[in-house]
């Protein structure tokens, strides 16, 4: 199966041009511009479009098994791929909760029979988040590569210290949702610096690979920059609501914080200290929001948000912008896409950045409606999604 994409200007982490396409048994077969339009299976005119590798999401919820009345697999899928992800890594924080391979392969072969976007499930970094208990890892098979606790922090300083041991012998990284929940109650941005550094030092201790969550406060940042120019074995993750949004009183974990902490994740991300944006999808019903419930749902808006936030106002280029929601993450994964290379799988995304649209949340496919982009303008309409070259969204390319 041949397909051709022509006349797009084409955007990765390390290109901008325009150049056609060819696409062969779901692989990048060629980039050029003398390809034969008769060999080809399906021929793409993507004029006035740009052709970018599919974003992958280090960091989502889709709630599936036990929360299917805010989100499951189907319509969590079908969101990523609305959204331009052709990959998704999510937390465990589900019921039951994935620390056994019972769990994890539900995940998976739901995921498989729906098909939309690859799917990888975190395990938990606790037996059933207990806090304490760390013998489920040894039961994990090798396709499991990151452990979290994502929602909660892990409050023993000794339990993280051995489940680092553990992951670092294992091959897997640790994710750490960094919050000291003692002092969630009084000082929200003092329980994140802390566990942040608390993380940091125990990674530089045992040599275990440790990736920072949704980061969120300036202090927070600079430690992880300062733990990365010593060397130590870490990388990080920003949100798109953290870099667009501050001093509002939008419900989320780690909260909306200060103007000053944005623009410190934006000079980290200048400076090439941040290794991917993940959106932390985390759609709830209205009842449980109006409810108190923390999170946002961002698949189906996080490039619109990133680039009319980022590119527009001339931040960064559209290609940093790729290597941050595409190559960046799929090197954390250890996936053969991310970039438009001959022999790289072709997960494609086109997108109209030309185009702008007011946030509306009743027409996404996601269950989740929670969002405080709604009725926001943004930039960058996706338009096409496609998984090994196979067409998983279309809004009329």
């Amino acid at each position: 199966m041949k397909k051709l994409i022509r006349n797009a200007r084409v955007v990765d982490a390390g290109m901008d041009e325009q150049v056609d396409v060819l696409i062969k048994d779901g692989r990048i077969a060629a980039l050029g511009f003398d390809f034969a339009a008769d060999g080809a299976d399906e021929v793409v005119d993507a004029s006035g479009l740009v052709l970018m590798p599919a974003f992958v999401d280090m960091h989502a919820h889709f709630r599936d098994p036990g929360y299917t009345q805010k989100e499951d697999i189907a319509s969590g899928s079908l969101a990523a791929a609305h959204g331009g992800y052709s990959t998704v890594n999510l937390m465990a924080n589900t019921d039951p909760v994935a620390s056994d391979m019972r769990t994890i392969s539900y995940v998976r072969s739901k995921a498989a029979q729906v098909g939309l976007v690859r799917v990888h499930q975190c395990a938990s970094l606790t037996r059933d988040f207990d806090g304490k208990s760390l013998d489920h890892i040894d039961a994990l098979d090798e396709n499991v590569r990151f452990l979290s606790e994502d929602g909660r922090g892990v409050m023993s300083n000794y339990t993280m210290w051995q489940a680092m041991c553990k992951a670092k012998e294992r091959g897997m990284t640790i994710i750490s949702h960094a919050e000291d929940m003692d002092l969630s109650p009084t000082d929200y941005r003092l329980a994140e610096n802390i566990a942040t550094v608390r993380d940091l030092e125990l990674c530089e201790a045992t040599g275990a690979r440790l990736h920072m969550a949704h980061v969120s406060t300036k202090e927070a940042i600079e430690s992880i920059i300062e733990a990365k120019k010593r060397g130590v074995n870490v990388t990080c993750e920003v949100t798109p609501h953290h870099l667009a949004l501050w001093d509002e009183a939008y419900k989320v974990n780690p909260p909306i914080r200060a103007r000053r902490d944005s623009e410190a994740l934006l000079v980290a991300i200048e400076r090439e200290y941040v290794d991917c944006i993940a959106t932390d999808h985390a759609p709830h019903t209205l009842r449980d929001k109006r409810a108190g419930a923390c999170g946002l749902v961002g698949l189906e808006t996080a490039f619109a948000v990133c680039y009319t936030h980022l590119v527009r106002r001339k931040c960064i280029c559209l290609s940093q912008l790729s290597y941050l929601m595409s190559a960046g993450p799929a090197k954390l994964m250890g996936l053969p896409v991310g970039r438009i290379l001959p022999g790289m799988d072709a997960d494609l995304v086109l997108v109209d950045v030309r185009k702008s649209f007011s946030v509306d949340p009743e027409a996404f496919a996601s269950k989740g409606r929670n969002t405080p982009f709604a009725g926001r303008t943004l930039w960058g309409a996706v338009r096409c999604t496609m998984k090994q070259g196979q067409v998983t969204y279309n809004a009329g390319v």
